[in-house]
């Protein structure tokens, strides 16, 4: 198999003026939601739209790729090192790689369990074929794919990235062609595979039509 379906795209963007804006969650316990990230928040945001849209993908297991992670909390850890040579417990539970993808699942109660992906090199096109891979293996018949990245603190100077801004999608992944899906071919290298963002915007385009 080398075709899959795209369905269902869910994108969260932080605004021009504002690229740390963080989604409200008015549906989250409010206790639940104070101390969440960027990034967490924005996962959260966009998985909770897919499945109101489509309530039986509450049941497909989630695939969470991402560039960064909650690198505003690792860059916060790292400097309590540096100035206080100590580690808050809360800030590093919340530091690591899967939180914004468990911390959705904890939120929506999604029980089907996720993975997550690191792609080297800001590769996107790697990171949505391994999260493709249980499509094309056979093993799932459908999954929930979900990026995420949040703004990079300002401290990283000319390292943040040029477009440095709070971004987030989630959609289905299927073997199968429904009414409203857009196939893919997997094994294209084309040039909106390249990026997150080209990602979105040309699905975006396609389910819209």
């Amino acid at each position: 198999m080398s075709k899959i379906y795209i369905s269902n795209l869910h994108t969260w963007n932080a605004s021009p003026e504002n690229p740390k804006e963080k989604p409200k969650l008015e549906f989250a316990d409010p206790l639940f939601k104070r101390r969440l990230s960027q990034i967490t928040r924005m996962t959260i945001q966009v998985v909770h739209d897919l499945i109101q849209e489509v309530p039986e993908a509450a049941s497909y297991k989630q695939v969470f790729v991402s560039f960064r992670g909650e690198i505003e909390r690792e860059f916060t850890i790292n400097r309590g090192i540096i100035e206080d040579t100590e580690i808050l417990p809360a800030g590093f539970s919340l530091s690591v790689f899967n939180t914004p993808i468990a911390a959705a699942s904890l939120s929506l109660r999604l029980k089907a369990g996720y993975s997550v992906i690191y792609p080297s090199k800001s590769n996107f096109r790697d990171g949505l074929l391994g999260a493709a891979s249980p499509i094309l293996s056979g093993s799932e018949e459908k999954i929930i794919f979900v990026y995420a990245d949040e703004y990079v603190p300002d401290e990283y100077g000319s390292l943040q990235p040029e477009n440095n801004s709070g971004s987030a999608f989630a959609c289905i992944l299927s073997a199968t062609k429904t009414e409203d899906s857009v196939s893919l071919n997997i094994e294209e290298n084309a040039d909106f595979m390249k990026s997150p963002a080209s990602f979105a915007e040309h699905f975006t385009d396609k389910t819209a039509e």
